[in-house]
């Protein structure tokens, strides 16, 4: 009789999360992430304690700012202390008075001053705002290469830590049995780029597609309109389906089925939605833009500049009319998958910056 053992235990990190982590009606690959790793750093000795606080993150009201008061106050001296950067990033009123006491570790999925949609003048003072917290930080951990080199540049932070987003082994995608099923997965805003893509349909009608846009339609509800007029005004109702979001079994299906995952995304950290594919040997075609191409990798994809509907449209194109080019994507793909990382190498590398940072003075 084998008695199972139990994990070390590595001491206690205080998570700070938006409180919509787990809302199914607001996935995000933020949200994934941050509820990976506290089952991760959970399943590996660590003793967890999330604090959620609701929020219009990163710009909350004066009721969410006082409750983050509160909850950091509330942690005892030399606690440690992991912020995701969509909480921390736009107080620095709030957090940064705590560095002196507490070992802050600011989790930063894509710097605030990148995301679409509001000002120049608002994301400027979003990235102002964001340098101080980072620069008080005890550490900073990035989720991609590019993130961390952004980082280095804008904010001029050096020896940022990094901690990809794993992926689950998973079985390889049948596809439609076509070319012609595409999909594209994230909230529906500015920063994803599904105006552009549908934009860039609507110029190759006369090929036989359809397309899924996947994903919460709360987060911009003024941008999902647009979206909405753009696919009823180009007359693509019956071909462009929005969705919603989905998550398990649901969003398992809808990648099962599909042959080509398009991401037209404006800025992107990392995207998480394309090693999802990859590791399903489902091809890519997304914009050359932040972490994707590093994502892509390889010969599983095609990249086009952001935010240009002509040149994703003419990557369509391309798609379709090459019966080579897709089976050397698609063998691209499956030969992608088997590099991909899992969450354990995720959940070793932020172990290994809370450890260093509880035993700092």
């Amino acid at each position: 009789m084998t008695t199972a053992t139990r994990p070390v235990v590595q001491g206690t990190v205080h998570v700070v999360l938006p409180d919509d982590v787990d809302d199914p009606a607001l996935p995000s690959g933020g949200n994934a992430y941050d509820r990976r790793v506290c089952r991760g750093l959970a399943c590996g000795g660590w003793a967890v304690e999330e604090i959620a606080v609701g929020g219009s993150w990163p710009r909350p009201d004066g009721a969410a700012r006082a409750a983050l008061r509160r909850a950091l106050d509330g942690l005892p001296d030399g606690a440690v202390v992991l912020l995701d950067g969509l909480v921390a990033c736009g107080v620095p009123d709030v957090v940064v008075p705590q560095a002196g006491r507490l070992a802050l570790v600011v989790l930063v999925h894509l710097p605030l001053g990148d995301e679409e949609g509001g000002t120049e003048e608002d994301r400027a003072s979003l990235a102002d705002a964001e340098r101080a917290v980072l620069h008080a930080a005890a550490a900073v951990v990035a989720t991609s290469p590019w993130t961390a080199a952004r980082l280095a540049d804008v904010h001029g932070l050096a020896g940022v830590h990094v901690a990809r987003p794993g992926v689950d082994p998973v079985p390889l995608a049948r596809g439609s049995g076509g070319a012609g099923r595409l999909m594209c997965v994230g909230s529906v805003s500015p920063t994803k780029g599904q105006d552009v893509l549908v934009a860039a349909l609507a110029t190759v009608v006369d090929l036989p597609w359809t397309c899924a846009l996947v994903g919460p339609l709360r987060r911009d509800p003024a941008h999902v309109a647009r979206v909405r007029a753009a696919i009823d005004g180009h007359g693509l109702a019956g071909r462009v389906r929005l969705t919603g979001p989905l998550t398990g079994p649901p969003l398992d299906a809808a990648y099962d089925t599909a042959d080509l995952l398009v991401v037209p995304s404006r800025a992107e950290a990392y995207g998480m939605v394309v090693t999802e594919a990859l590791a399903r040997g489902v091809p890519v075609l997304g914009s050359a833009v932040g972490g994707i191409p590093e994502s892509v990798g390889g010969d599983a994809g095609l990249l086009v500049p952001p935010g240009d509907a002509g040149a994703l449209a003419g990557a369509l194109r391309r798609w379709f009319a090459d019966p080579d080019l897709r089976d050397r994507l698609r063998s691209g793909a499956a030969a992608r998958r088997d590099v991909l990382d899992g969450w354990e190498v995720t959940i070793r590398c932020l172990a290994a910056v809370l450890r260093r940072c509880g035993t700092r003075g």
